[in-house]
């Protein structure tokens, strides 16, 4: 299991070692992501293979609506840094413990993200030629 320190991120708070963002406001609460949100925690790691793996252990509690029942709040519900921390090591823990089959969801989930990032282009390929042809078509 990696060893992490979970904390509040401050703004403009710059961290040599890798780390990974945990947004903790909102109905998105536990998404996981490389850039600062401004509402996060910050993991930070001793190494990126750690990093690597945790996020997607991150993002599949997100996915899953795991840190719903944690969130509090009535108006912008919010998740607490300590109910984070107490449910995110065990649940870390438990799911990289079938270490193949964690690296194996890894790869699909890698692939997956890869593939979907090229679907996202052909689009914007797709809608600018149909930009280029109506424009050209008007101009007539």
């Amino acid at each position: 299991m990696p060893n992490f320190i979970i904390k509040t991120h401050l703004k403009d708070t710059l961290y040599a070692k890798p780390h990974l963002f945990i947004l903790n406001k909102g109905m998105n609460s536990g998404k996981p992501q490389k850039e600062p949100f401004t509402n996060s925690f910050v993991v930070i790691f001793q190494n990126e293979a750690d990093c690597e793996s945790i996020y997607f252990v991150a993002y599949n509690l997100w996915k899953t609506k795991f840190w719903h029942p944690f969130l509090v709040g009535s108006v912008i519900p919010f998740l607490r840094l300590p109910d984070f921390s107490k449910e995110f090591n065990p649940k870390a823990s438990l799911m990289m413990q079938e270490h193949e089959e964690h690296q194996k969801n890894i790869a699909a989930l890698k692939l997956l993200e890869k593939k979907e990032k090229q679907f996202h282009e052909n689009i914007n390929l797709i809608n600018d030629l149909r930009r280029v042809i109506l424009y050209r078509y008007s101009k007539r």
